[in-house]
């Protein structure tokens, strides 16, 4: 079985009433603009049928529903779904649908044959002063700590050699941020665009 081009890992929390209308919308984008995509959904120890209902909306296509057995967090989810991708390139999204799957696009879009790693940017999301002002304390701290600018907020999309899950340790959403640096670090081929 070939491998396809690219794994889309789905970060699911209890999210059984959002996962089989997600799950369509984006099958029907995949089906449009990326055929062959395997989805693989991480379900993050949830306590309703988010698993089963997910298993549901993946039957009959690429991909898998892989469980955690207790919640452990968005990097956690990264990291497992990395390691059962079979994709050239791979991209998360969240399973409640606040991320269109067209975002997924504007990634590829970016990407190629020069570009190791898309990192994302809101156009336009409000977080709220405290979100923001977290945001860029983060972000202060990073550029402070480790000389580094990291200027990604949203999903990334990376060759799947480039993300070794037993070489990053953190299992929150900090993973966010430590791939970005290791990459700058390393001079890795990067690319930044914005999404809706």
């Amino acid at each position: 079985m070939s491998a396809p081009p690219l794994s889309l890992i789905v970060l699911a929390y209890d999210e059984e009433e959002n996962i089989g209308p997600v799950l369509q919308e984006l099958h029907a984008w995949i089906d449009a603009h990326a055929p062959g995509a395997e989805v693989l959904v991480v379900d993050d120890g949830s306590r309703d049928g988010t698993a089963e209902a997910a298993r549901r909306a993946l039957a009959g296509r690429p991909g898998a529903v892989i469980s955690h057995g207790r919640n452990r967090g968005m990097g956690a989810g990264i990291k497992t779904g990395t390691r059962a991708a079979r994709g050239e390139w791979v991209t998360f999204l969240p399973a409640d649908g606040q991320i269109a799957p067209e975002a997924v696009g504007t990634l590829l879009a970016a990407a190629g044959p020069d570009v190791d790693l898309v990192l994302s940017v809101y156009e336009d999301r409000d977080d709220g002063p405290t979100r923001k002002l977290l945001s860029w304390g983060v972000r202060a701290l990073i550029t402070a700590v480790h000389g580094v600018r990291v200027r990604s907020d949203g999903p990334y999309l990376f060759r799947r050699g480039l993300l070794d899950p037993d070489q990053l340790p953190p299992e929150s959403f900090f993973l966010n941020f430590e791939l970005p640096i290791r990459a700058r670090r390393a001079r890795l081929r990067t690319r930044t665009v914005t999404i809706a």
